[in-house]
């Protein structure tokens, strides 16, 4: 008879790649289970940083939570995270298990990295992995509840922090945010072929600070020239410089603009989800 094969002793090491591979497993279900509970979660992206994407996002969250729907915001930019600072929330608080409760303001449910830093001008310079894990972690502990919506403020730039949020978050859309001048509309560009290399859906293209002061248009152009969806425009006015409470409750005519904005995505969600003929 043939001597039967022994099995071979596990290793310290072997035993530790398979502790790390379940926390994984679980890590993962657990971020799938927090945001099966979302139905639309939308990408407001740029590929420059100072276009007004943050000021963006807020506006747009406050606005679809105006109309009734149930709405979160998490402010996905790890190293300069703003998204508290325009909405003017107060901190998260727990769950006796250690879950996160976000924070409420105007409506929006609101998660960012500014909650945990104890000076806001503090830098925050960590390296590609430990913005991952904050995001994990954020996906992980942070109970949203149902949601209509998830409006995820992201990095600006087309390098390791947006590519993390983008492949972790299994995002529905993105809205991308340029301003007229040449140099944003071309950093623009470059965040749609970023987009569209990860074949993540599009929901058009947003101008800001458009008016006499920058000049218009440059939104329009990239939408014809990436035959992308032009959503609208929003005006350099001076009611941005209040800083109270976010500008679409304090100004009809930008009110306005972010209606029109929503009107254009909403249909466009609404296609995309359509099964392809």
């Amino acid at each position: 008879m043939t001597e039967e094969r022994k099995e071979r002793p596990q290793s310290p090491q072997d035993k530790a790649k398979l502790e790390a591979l379940k926390r994984s497993w679980a890590q993962k279900r657990e971020m799938t289970d927090r945001l099966s509970h979302i139905k639309t979660k939308i990408g407001v992206y740029s590929g420059k940083g100072g276009v007004g994407k943050t000021t963006v996002a807020v506006n747009l969250a406050v606005t679809l939570a105006q109309k009734g729907y149930r709405v979160g915001l998490m402010d996905a930019d790890i190293d300069c995270p703003n998204v508290v600072k325009v909405i003017a929330a107060t901190q998260p608080s727990t769950h006796e298990d250690g879950k996160f409760i976000p924070a409420e303001a105007f409506g929006v449910k609101v998660m960012s990295m500014a909650f945990f830093q104890q000076n806001e001008e503090e830098a925050i310079i960590w390296r590609g992995p430990m913005v991952h894990n904050a995001i994990n972690q954020f996906l992980q502990t942070t109970d949203w509840g149902d949601l209509d919506f998830l409006v995820v403020d992201l990095p600006p730039g087309t390098s390791d922090a947006p590519l993390t949020v983008m492949q972790t978050m299994s995002l529905d859309g993105f809205i991308v945010v340029t301003t007229p001048q040449v140099l944003a509309k071309l950093d623009a560009k470059r965040s749609l072929n970023m987009i569209r290399k990860l074949n993540v859906n599009i929901l058009g293209i947003v101008e800001n600070m458009s008016g006499d002061m920058f000049g218009s248009g440059a939104g329009e152009e990239l939408a014809k020239e990436t035959d992308t969806p032009f959503l609208g425009r929003l005006e350099l006015r001076r009611e941005y410089r209040d800083g109270s409470r976010p500008t679409v409750l304090l100004s009809k005519k930008v009110g306005q603009e972010y209606d029109h904005i929503i009107g254009n995505v909403l249909p466009r969600l609404e296609a995309l989800k359509q099964p392809a003929a």
